[in-house]
């Protein structure tokens, strides 16, 4: 079991130090990694965790991280992975906010990110493309699959899409097949009380005003920055630039955008600062993922929650789907950018295909080196 162990944390370190450009990126070098290199489990019960933890709060690739280290170890699996997982990124964050507030400046890394975000685009095509031939067991399913594409895209916010999607889907092939009523799925809501509890701003203060948002936050680092404007530069303990600042750190570092906490908790308390606020608003997500682990296998063989469940699926890669397109459209700004993407997309679909991790290096390089051009 120690060397299961070993390798849970080697291969999670290794993806933190490497896992640039968002959740659906993140997702995509774990299917590559624990599916078809490791064969830790099967890609349709890859995607049922995907669907599953798209339903709680919390950063969703991180998520995973701990869902896939539990299939491998169980429960310190799950704890080993996904603070394997998560090192790197506070570490790096740890370290830009501490020269944040020496020099007052970030450092230049526009190159490096302009050659990532690219090589981004061919991960999660290369992931929808393998997730999406094993979601798509009906043309019902892609049907709804195409309607959360174009909900998505005009708009719909996520988590909203995906329920909706998912009682659809259950309700539809609930009647189709006559299995029953539809039940009611109950999500756990934890409400944020209203008023900032960092009006004493100590470690206590901040550990807590972490933990609310990391109780209830879906969506991306945009949401993020709307909960913590409400918390903390609403409340004069931080200026919306400083915000906007550690928002772009947590988009240019490794890992998931979350570690923004730590840039923050060392703005407003130093060292034990970063440390409250990165264990608060990660704690919850590993509360999380025990409780929800467990139940997918239960929903699988439900019939009912199997067919909620296969929408929720689709409806996911749906949504990779829409994100691909937003993500191209910011993305391919010039030839530079183009050229590094369809190299991208030549090493994921074509005949030399290189992994993800040397694919965000090789982006990077190509970055800096055409930057210079």
């Amino acid at each position: 079991m120690k060397n299961t162990y070993l390798e849970i944390a080697g291969l999670f370190f290794k993806m933190g130090l490497t896992a640039f450009g968002g959740p659906a990126a993140h997702i995509a070098m774990m299917e590559d990694e624990v599916v078809e290199k490791r064969k830790w489990m099967t890609r349709e019960h890859f995607l049922d965790l995907v669907g599953a933890t798209n339903l709680i709060p919390g950063p969703n690739s991180t998520e995973m991280t701990m869902h896939c280290g539990h299939e491998r170890g169980g429960f310190w699996g799950l704890i080993i992975a996904g603070v394997s997982f998560l090192v790197p990124a506070t570490i790096l964050t740890g370290l830009l906010a501490w020269a944040y507030v020496e020099y007052g400046e970030l450092p230049e890394v526009a190159p490096f990110v302009v050659g990532v975000k690219p090589i981004v685009l061919a991960l999660i095509a290369g992931a929808v493309f393998k997730l999406g031939k094993k979601a798509l067991k009906n043309w019902e399913l892609g049907i709804l699959g195409a309607m959360v594409i174009l909900a998505s895209l005009f708009g719909l916010n996520e988590i909203v899409a995906l329920l909706l999607g998912g009682l659809l889907g259950a309700l539809y092939f609930s009647i189709k097949n006559r299995t029953g009523q539809m039940r009611k799925l109950v999500l756990p809501l934890i409400p944020m009380t209203g008023g900032s509890v960092v009006a004493k701003l100590g470690t206590a203060g901040i550990f807590w005003s972490f933990l609310k948002v990391g109780a209830i936050l879906y969506g991306s680092g945009y949401v993020l920055f709307a909960y913590l404007d409400a918390e903390l530069v609403s409340a004069g303990w931080l200026t919306r630039t400083e915000l906007m600042d550690a928002i772009a750190v947590g988009q240019f570092t490794p890992g998931p955008v979350l570690s923004t906490a730590t840039f923050i908790g060392y703005q407003l308390g130093g060292l034990t600062g970063a440390m409250a606020a990165t264990i608060g608003i990660f704690l919850p997500s590993f509360c999380f993922v025990m409780l929800l682990n467990p139940l997918v296998g239960r929903m699988r063989k439900s019939k009912v929650l199997g067919y909620f469940l296969d929408s929720v699926n689709i409806a996911a890669v749906a949504i990779m789907l829409a994100v691909l397109v937003s993500m191209t459209q910011e993305s391919i700004t010039d030839w530079k950018s183009l050229l590094i993407a369809l190299l991208g997309f030549f090493f994921t679909f074509g005949p030399k295909k290189l992994s993800a991790v040397w694919l965000v290096i090789l982006g990077g390089v190509m970055g800096y080196v055409l930057y210079l051009i």
